[in-house]
């Protein structure tokens, strides 16, 4: 009796343990995730070209830049909040860099204009890089330096440190997926892979 009862302690000890490491491990491995946040102009089109990255962990529909708090779609659409319509990626260093997330961000953008991006107007749909630490500062603002080279053109999207970030109404997470025809009749009417093309040539992301 007494052999059976060890043996079952041992047991429950060594599962206790295991599960403890599986915790500790999954923690570990959440402390190491980091995360990058862009405004490009509407946000259902700035999800797809994240999404297919490996190494990306989430890419979330939202808002922030401004001042108001927890703003609707209709409010920061108004252009009355000071918010950019944004999405914040959630990443794994380890296998993706965030000099690559800032390659598909410019790749993705009319980085030439002020305060809209191609049939979207006003300062909602301006284009920035909110960075979340001095690392990604000096990278976003190398990469700009060398985008205004490459382009030969004055560049106005704002590097500025990241605040709140507001997730979107559900209806707009993954809206590509959800409502794949609108979504594509959407960006093409927009003329936004159009004007992609004539910026970047091959190198524009045509992504959704």
């Amino acid at each position: 009796m007494e052999t059976g009862m060890i043996l079952r302690a041992l047991s429950l000890s060594l599962l206790l343990a295991a599960c403890g490491l599986a915790v500790n491990g999954s923690v570990r491995a959440a402390d190491k995730l980091e995360k990058a946040t862009f405004a490009g102009g509407c946000f259902w089109c700035m999800v797809p070209p994240f999404e297919s990255l490996d190494g990306v962990v989430s890419v979330t529909s939202g808002y922030t830049g401004g001042h108001k708090t927890n703003p609707t779609y209709e409010e920061v659409s108004s252009g009355t909040t000071g918010h950019a319509e944004s999405v914040q990626i959630v990443y794994d260093p380890a296998k993706i860099g965030y000099d690559k997330l800032l390659d598909v961000f410019w790749h993705n953008i009319d980085p030439t204009v002020k305060d809209r991006q191609f049939c979207d107007v006003g300062e909602q749909y301006r284009t920035a890089v909110f960075y979340h630490n001095d690392e990604q500062k000096k990278l976003a603002e190398d990469s700009k330096r060398a985008v205004e080279r490459e382009l030969g053109s004055a560049v106005y999207t704002q590097i500025v440190a990241a605040s709140e970030f507001y997730k979107a109404e559900e209806y707009h997470q993954d809206y590509y997926k959800k409502n794949p025809v609108r979504y594509k009749f959407y960006r093409w009417n927009c003329g936004r892979d159009q004007r992609l093309k004539e910026i970047w040539g091959d190198k524009a992301g045509t992504h959704g």
